[in-house]
């Protein structure tokens, strides 16, 4: 266990995605405390992990408590945002924040204000919880990249399985935004390995019933790393996410993204690499080696939420929230 790891750590949220840290933090043997908040989801939470969750959510734990040092925002898309600034107004020095932050570039925004306005120093970190760019695959992914010089093109996908999605009850605000909730899973990672789109076009087009702003969406243009990059989604169509990278001398398709493939120079053939991914078999993808790296205050491949901000620009631009 890293001495860094602060022992007063707060794990908000009772869901499965809560689960999943459990079990890693367990493996990391780092105390930690959950806060849920209705007694239905923290009684599940309890059974399945055997280890109890306080109720009554995060208002009731910081009236009672001293608020942590530490906080990992692990609860519905709807209230990161609301929690986390529950969290920076009572000292909160550090916190993971799940993807994607908030439900919209306002929320995030407001939540990124009331992080640089807390007077105290040091000011808070909040670092986003992207776990994909934390699996083994992106890893062998950067390394073969960086040995080849670098990348010099980029095209990925995010397609959408419409009819799995329109079957998900409530949550209607949520599938509204559905893009920056769940899409930028796969943009995120794209865009990590290549920079981050300078110069830039867009189009979306269609509507869906769950989704009214669009249903199609196709972009290209250059990064910020001189790389250029195509996109393309259907979500009315079939399809996969996917991300592929070239270089001069290689071909890399992450497609699925817990696997790596590549395609050498001179070659049609489309090779797995061999990855030691037993963390990524143990535990949910990734995520692992992220709490590790937030544990050990190692930003090296984190978005903070100063970025985040500004990668909510392109994820509204893309999805054709700001059309009107």
């Amino acid at each position: 266990m890293s001495s860094s790891t602060s022992s007063n750590l707060w794990l908000i949220g009772a869901g499965q995605m809560a689960q999943d840290y459990v079990q890693v933090l367990k493996a990391l043997q780092t105390p930690f405390k959950v806060i849920g908040r209705g007694i239905n989801s923290a009684s599940a939470f309890e059974s399945a992990m055997e280890i109890p969750a306080q109720t009554g959510g995060i208002e009731k734990a910081l009236q009672n408590e001293s608020p942590p040092e530490t906080a990992i925002v692990a609860v519905g898309v709807e209230q990161l945002a609301s929690v986390t600034t529950k969290l920076l107004q009572a000292g909160t020095k550090r916190i993971l924040l799940e993807k994607p932050g908030g439900m919209n570039l306002e929320e995030l925004q407001q939540l990124h204000f009331t992080a640089q306005s807390q007077q105290s120093e040091p000011y808070a970190d909040v670092w986003l919880a992207y776990n994909r760019r934390f699996y083994e695959a992106t890893r062998k992914a950067r390394e073969i990249i960086l040995a080849d010089g670098g990348a010099t093109s980029l095209h990925f996908e995010f397609t959408e399985w419409s009819h799995k999605i329109r079957e998900i009850e409530g949550k209607t605000d949520i599938k509204a935004v559905w893009l920056l909730a769940n899409s930028t899973h796969v943009i995120d990672l794209a865009f990590h390995l290549c920079g981050w789109p300078k110069d830039w076009q867009s189009w979306s087009s269609g509507s869906l019933d769950w989704h009214p702003a669009s249903a199609r969406f196709s972009g290209a243009g250059m990064t910020d790393q001189n790389v250029l990059f195509s996109y393309f989604a259907d979500w009315e169509a079939p399809g996969r996410w996917g991300v592929e990278v070239l270089t001069r001398k290689n071909r890399l398709i992450l497609s699925p993204m817990e696997q790596l493939q590549v395609t050498p120079l001179g070659s049609v053939k489309v090779e797995s690499v061999p990855l030691e991914d037993k963390l990524d078999q143990d535990f949910k993808p990734g995520l692992y080696l992220q709490t590790e790296a937030f544990l050990k205050q190692d930003a090296t491949h984190f978005c903070t939420l100063e970025e985040q901000v500004k990668h909510a620009e392109f994820y509204e631009k893309m999805a054709g929230y700001n059309k009107n």
